[in-house]
C-alpha cells in the first residue's frame, strides 16, 4: 500500500502538465494517475491545484565544508536547498583540505552523510593529482571539477597543458570534467591595467569578456580533440556562448554530447549596474556582466545551448564581503534562491515551464548520471523528490527567511515564487520549515564507482583450513 498519496494536483508529466494524483511507496512513485483509490495510507496530501514539479538536482554548490564550516556546512547548506525546492546537489571540491584524494573524498562524503537532509553527490578536483583521479572515480566521485583555468577561491588553477593532461585521464576513464573558463594570463594582464581602481566595476572589467571566451575556446577544442567529456560552468558571456553554440551545431562538426554547459542565477538576473546597489557583495567568478549580456544568455538557454541552471552556491559571511572590490572573496549564495527566480521567469515569458524544468531536473540528471539514481523525472518508479508549487504566490526574497549561514542574498526585494512544499524520496524536508533529520540525505556514487570488498571478519578466516 502507499505510504503517501498526493490528491488533486496539476502534475508536470511527460513534458505537460496533467491534472493526477501520485502514490509514493518507499520512497518511489508507484502510481500516477486521474485518481489514486486512498485505501490504507499514512498521509494523503491535498495539493489545491498547485503545481507538482520534479525536485531540482543543482550541480554547482559549495556547501564549504570541511574547512569553512562558519561560511556554510553540509546541515545548513541542505536546509537552504530544501526550502528552494532542491532535492539533489553536487559538491564542488575547493574545500580545506581540497577534493584531490580518495582520503580527502572519503572524509567530505563521511561529513555529508552525517548531516544533509538532502542527496548529494561529490566531485573531485584536479590540480597537479593526476595520479589520484582513478582512485576517486573509483571511490564514487560524480565528475571531476571545476577545473580551474583561471584564479578563483582555493588557489586550484591548472594551466593548458595540466588541463589537456587532466582530459585524457577523465576521458580514458569515461567521467566528466567540469571546467571553470577564465585564461589565466588574460585575468593577469587585466589585472595590472585596473590596479588601484577601487570602483567595484573595475573588478568586471579585470575579468573581461575575452577571458571566458579563450579559455571556453581552449576547453572545447580539446575535448573535441580527445573525445572528452567537458562541462562549461557558469558561462556569462555572449563570446563563449558563441563558442559553445558553433561546437554544438555546426563549425567544429557537432559535439556530438561532449560539450555542454551551465548558467548561473547571478548572470541572469544581475549585471555590473547592480554593483550600484551591492558594492563588493556583488563579487563573484566570472564578473557581473553588462546588460545586454543578460539576453544573451537568455537566448542560449532557450535554444539549447546552454544546457543546464546551476546556482553557483558559493556563501561567505557578509562581513568577510564587506570590504573593498580587491580584498573581498568572489562569490555569493544562491541555491535557496534559484528556483524562486526561475519560476518568475518563466511567469515573466522569458522561458517556458517545460524548458525550465529541462535545464533544472531532466538535463542534470542526464548529463551527470544521476538518472541511473532514478532522479529528474516524475516518472513510475522514479525517486519521489516533487516540490510543490503555488505558481500565484509572488513574494520579495527576504534575507531573514532565508537558510544560508551566509545571512544576506544578492537578490534581497527581488520577486521569488518559492515551494510551499519539498519532498525528497517521498519524506516531506520542507513545508513553512524543515522537518528533517541530519544525515538523512542519500550518496549518490557516480558512474565509477567500485565497491570495496568488505574484510573477511578473523573469526572465519582460517575455516577453510581446518
Amino acid at each position: 500500500m502507499p505510504d503517501l498519496i498526493i490528491t488533486n494536483a496539476r502534475i508536470f508529466y511527460q513534458g505537460r502538465i496533467i491534472e493526477a494524483e501520485l502514490a509514493v511507496e518507499d520512497g518511489k512513485i508507484t502510481q500516477i494517475a486521474r485518481f489514486v483509490p486512498v485505501g490504507d495510507v499514512d498521509r494523503v496530501i491535498d495539493a489545491n491545484n498547485m503545481l507538482v514539479l520534479p525536485g531540482i538536482i543543482d550541480v554547482h554548490v559549495h556547501f564549504r565544508e570541511p574547512g569553512m564550516s562558519y561560511k556554510e556546512d553540509w546541515f545548513t547548506g541542505s536546509c537552504a536547498a530544501a526550502a528552494g525546492g532542491v532535492t539533489t546537489v553536487i559538491d564542488h571540491p575547493n574545500t580545506k583540505p581540497p577534493t584531490l584524494d580518495e582520503r580527502a573524498f572519503r572524509e567530505k562524503m563521511k561529513l555529508a552523510s552525517s548531516r544533509s537532509i538532502v542527496d548529494f553527490g561529490i566531485n573531485g578536483g584536479v590540480h597537479n593529482n593526476l595520479d589520484d583521479l582513478g582512485t576517486m572515480w573509483k571511490a564514487g566521485v560524480t565528475a571531476f571539477g571545476e577545473i580551474f583555468l583561471g584564479e578563483s577561491t582555493g588557489s586550484m588553477t591548472v594551466s593548458r597543458d595540466q588541463m589537456t593532461d587532466a582530459m585524457q585521464v577523465t576521458k580514458d576513464m569515461g567521467a566528466l570534467a567540469c571546467v571553470h573558463a577564465e585564461d589565466q594570463d588574460i585575468l593577469e594582464s587585466y589585472g595590472k591595467i585596473t590596479k588601484g581602481d577601487m570602483d567595484p566595476e573595475a573588478y568586471s572589467k579585470s575579468r573581461p569578456n575575452m577571458s571566458e571566451a579563450v579559455a571556453v575556446s581552449n576547453t572545447v577544442e580539446d575535448a573535441l580533440a580527445f573525445g572528452a567529456k567537458a562541462h562549461l560552468c557558469h558561462i556569462s558571456t555572449r563570446e563563449a556562448a558563441g563558442i559553445i553554440r558553433r561546437a554544438k551545431y555546426g563549425d567544429y562538426g557537432g559535439s556530438e554530447g561532449l560539450i555542454t554547459a551551465e548558467a548561473a542565477p547571478h548572470h541572469l538576473f544581475l549585471s555590473n549596474k547592480d554593483y550600484e546597489r551591492l558594492g563588493s557583495l556583488a563579487k563573484m567568478n566570472p564578473p557581473l556582466r553588462k546588460r545586454r549580456s543578460i539576453q544573451y544568455l537568455w537566448n542560449a538557454l532557450n535554444d539549447g545551448t546552454i544546457d543546464i541552471v546551476a546556482s553557483d552556491h558559493a556563501p561567505h559571511s557578509e562581513n568577510e564581503k564587506s570590504t573593498d572590490i580587491w580584498s573581498a572573496p568572489a562569490g555569493v549564495p544562491g541555491v535557496e534562491t534559484m528556483l524562486p527566480l526561475m519560476l518568475v521567469a518563466v511567469r515573466r515569458n522569458l522561458l517556458s515551464l517545460s524548458r525550465m524544468v529541462e535545464v533544472m531536473c531532466t538535463n542534470p540528471a542526464m548529463i551527470f548520471g544521476l538518472d541511473k539514481h532514478l532522479k529528474g523525472a516524475i516518472w513510475k518508479g522514479f525517486d519521489a523528490d516533487l516540490v510543490i508549487v503555488d505558481t500565484t504566490r509572488v513574494t520579495d526574497i527576504d534575507v531573514d527567511r532565508l537558510h544560508s549561514k551566509a545571512g544576506w542574498t544578492p537578490y534581497e526585494g527581488m520577486e521569488g515564487i518559492f515551494p510551499m512544499m519539498t519532498i525528497s524520496r517521498g519524506e516531506v524536508i520542507w513545508e513553512d520549515d524543515i522537518h528533517a533529520k541530519k544525515g538523512r540525505g542519500k550518496f549518490l556514487p557516480g558512474a565509477g564507482y567500485e565497491e570495496k570488498p568488505k574484510e573477511e571478519s578473523p573469526a572465519f578466516s582460517n575455516i577453510d583450513e581446518k
